[in-house]
């Protein structure tokens, strides 16, 4: 008879999943290995066998996982049949406050999806696609004339490039979270610099930026810890058309 499965199997699984993408965004995915994650996981290297094949499942299954949370959350904003304006505020919204708590996910998607097999990949890119197009099309909702000019996909390019590479410079414990910063995102984007309205403050509190430079030194997110890994400058791949 087959195995059966230890209780709390699944919330064992997933915290393993979680803790691998740490790792990964920590000290990148070639560099780390299965007894480091089994180390992290407070587990024997034979009993993390019990979740995964090897590590490359564990790749595989925290990238398309991430993806799919993206798109449910699309799906979510869709379902609720908003305005143009309130749509794409909505999916801005909704992205930052799910990178606020993914932030290893999502280092681990931008910089290591390199590393999937050709089918593996071409599911996730995929999943990326539909991501782009829903936001294209909100903003083509907003401003039916962009779609004309093939304009939508550039420009949700370049939100996703305001979005997608927060975690290089907002701090975890700063003066600004991900939430105070999405309305800033989405006015910046619907009406220029002219547009944005500071968040509201009950006392003032430092800046949440490394300094005062254009470039600033990347700071990695919270969970896993400081990492020396840089990020590759590229745009993300979560945004490739």
């Amino acid at each position: 008879m087959p195995r059966g499965r230890a209780r709390g199997y699944e919330l064992q699984r997933e915290t393993i999943l979680a803790r691998a993408a740490g790792l990964f965004a920590k000290n990148g995915y070639t560099a780390t290995s299965m007894n480091e994650v089994a180390e992290a996981c407070g587990v024997s290297k034979p009993s993390l066998y019990h979740y995964v094949r090897d590590k490359h499942q564990l790749l595989a299954e925290i990238v398309e996982a991430h993806i799919a949370r993206l798109l449910a959350l699309v799906a979510e904003i869709e379902s609720g049949k908003l305005a143009p304006e309130p749509r794409l505020r909505g999916l801005i919204e909704a992205f930052l406050a799910a990178y606020a708590g993914s932030q290893a996910e999502h280092r681990v998607l931008t910089e290591d999806v390199r590393f999937l097999k050709a089918a593996e990949k071409k599911r996730v890119l995929g999943g990326q696609r539909k991501v782009v197009a829903a936001f294209a099309d909100a903003i083509a909702a907003a401003r039916p004339s962009l779609r004309g000019a093939h304009l939508d996909k550039p420009l949700a390019m370049l939100l996703f490039g305001m979005m997608n590479w927060m975690f290089t410079w907002l701090q975890p414990k700063g003066a600004l979270s991900h939430t105070d910063l999405a309305p800033v995102v989405a006015d910046l984007f619907f009406g220029g610099i002219g547009a944005v309205k500071a968040p509201s403050r009950t006392q003032p509190t430092a800046h949440r930026h490394n300094g005062d430079s254009p470039c600033p030194a990347p700071e990695q997110p919270s969970s896993p810890p400081a990492s020396p890994r840089q990020p590759r400058s590229r745009l993300p791949t979560s945004t490739s058309a």
